[in-house]
């Protein structure tokens, strides 16, 4: 803006300089040419643009003429007046500074969402405490607060509780679960078989299978796994299964009798009990779905060597490609003749194969 102007009173000073030698005649008349083209435009355009530049000069130029004379311009003298006025405020405003508190860095805001989401138990005072335990980072409980309104996330009590995959997560190791499930035989019968799953370890315990699961059966396997579970180290606190009328009352009192706290699976979650899930199908998919039973002691001889082999060979995803009982070295191939270094074992006629090294 300031080099338009000095453009415009460099071009005006030639002008003048120019006018200075004609006559007076000559410039009275181009005076009125230009007078009369000056009303021809304004009867063609409504309303002119005007840039900043041409306001700036037109506002100078007002300051120098006296007010009887502002008829020449194409504009009111209310409107001279103004763009004067805004010239002088433009000139004394000085750059304000924002008020308030400086924003928050970025790399604070994310840690504060990330430390709510991951702990949703937190409140804004430990949440603003572990940011100052980083070390050259510092922010208030109140910045906190704010930041986690503006994300939609509430107080700590809010935020939503434990969830079931960290409760299954935290109590694995203390945790057992059972479930049923069926095979149909050759004479399309059907039979029930219940089993019983380690949640850390996988290990998997069956108790039997029948063809009418009552609760006088239940209940009795349920006392033959209390007895087994009595020898070990590690004392189980809870029991998952689902709400199937097959867990009577009394398979749940045996239980608790023992110490164990039984936990129903909601309504239609079969992922709530996802450990027992897989392991039914794994059974279907690598055993029986290659098989044709004829009957419950087929049944419980077949699911018994697999279970064996699920225990003790069988390797898990969960636990690193190893298997729940780690008796069985690992197999480690070095020699190029390495068929006199191993030693396949047939189970279930062939249908599993076991390899170990030769001693």
């Amino acid at each position: 803006m300031f080099l338009s102007l000095v453009y415009l009173a460099l071009r005006f000073v030639l002008q003048l300089l120019l006018l200075s030698v004609r006559s007076e005649e000559f410039k009275e008349l181009e005076i009125v040419v230009l007078r009369h083209e000056l009303a021809v435009v304004r009867r063609q355009v409504a309303r002119p643009s005007v840039q900043p530049a041409d306001r700036a000069f037109l506002a100078a130029a007002s300051r120098l003429l006296p007010r009887a004379r502002w008829r020449s311009f194409f504009v009111t003298p209310d409107t001279l007046v103004r763009w004067h006025r805004d010239l002088v405020r433009r000139r004394w405003t000085y750059p304000r500074r924002g008020c308030g508190r400086p924003e928050l860095e970025r790399e604070i805001r994310e840690l504060v969402l990330r430390f709510a989401r991951e702990n949703p138990r937190w409140g804004y005072q430990r949440i603003a405490g572990e940011i100052g335990g980083l070390g050259g980072l510092r922010v208030s409980a109140t910045c906190v607060r704010q930041i986690l309104r503006r994300e939609g996330l509430g107080p700590a009590g809010e935020r939503g509780g434990l969830s079931w995959h960290e409760f299954l997560r935290t109590h694995a190791q203390t945790m057992i679960s059972c479930d049923f499930f069926t095979v149909d035989t050759l004479w399309l019968g059907r039979l029930y078989v219940l089993f019983f799953i380690e949640l850390r370890s996988r290990r998997v315990h069956l108790a039997g299978c029948t063809a009418n699961p009552s609760g006088e059966w239940v209940a009795q396997q349920a006392r033959n796994l209390c007895w087994s579970l009595q020898e070990r180290r590690t004392l189980m606190r809870f029991l998952i299964h689902d709400r199937d009328s097959k867990f009577t009352r009394a398979f749940d009192e045996i239980f608790r009798t023992e110490g164990l706290e039984i936990i129903r699976t909601p309504f239609r979650g079969p992922m709530a009990n996802a450990v027992a899930e897989r392991f039914v199908r794994t059974v279907r998919a690598e055993c029986l779905d290659w098989l044709l039973i004829a009957g419950s002691r087929q049944l419980e001889r077949t699911l018994r060597t697999f279970t064996d082999h699920y225990n003790t060979h069988r390797p898990h995803r969960a636990l690193g490609l190893t298997p729940p009982q780690k008796d069985r070295p690992p197999l480690q191939l070095a020699a190029t003749d390495s068929d006199k270094h191993l030693r396949r074992r047939d189970r279930l006629g062939g249908l599993i194969h076991e390899y170990s090294v030769a001693a």
